[in-house]
């Protein structure tokens, strides 16, 4: 048994343009942003179920949105999600990248929120 949640909404941005992206988001979304001093995160919004709306300076890469999924078993959540057509394409720092069926990105990552057990659906 694990369990798992919606952890952060990440619009990634590679350094050329991320200092315009956090600067509209937070503009568009009326808040202020908060940089999480020595990461590539920005803080843009709180959502309503405890997840984070977040801003990631890329080293490289095109724009995009991604999901991470946090859990408190990693290898157990990535299995769940292969055997629901996940792809694995890679792992950095104890997260696992991959591609849901239609080709978007999105990571499973380990527990970071304090609210994980609060939000996270148990798994069988």
């Amino acid at each position: 048994m694990h369990r798992s949640r919606l952890h952060v909404v990440l619009i990634d941005s590679p350094p050329e343009t991320a200092d315009a992206g956090i600067a509209f988001w937070s503009a568009a979304l009326g808040k202020t942003p908060e940089p999480a001093e020595g990461t590539p995160y920005t803080l843009l919004s709180r959502l309503e179920g405890g997840e984070m709306l977040a801003h990631q300076r890329m080293e490289e890469g095109q724009a995009r949105v991604h999901l991470d999924l946090e859990t408190d078993d990693v290898p157990a959540e990535v299995a769940r999600l292969e055997a629901l057509g996940a792809t694995r394409t890679g792992e950095a720092d104890g997260c696992v990248h991959l591609l849901d069926p239609t080709g978007l990105v999105f990571c499973v990552v380990p527990t970071q929120s304090e609210d994980f057990t609060e939000h996270a659906t148990v798994w069988p």
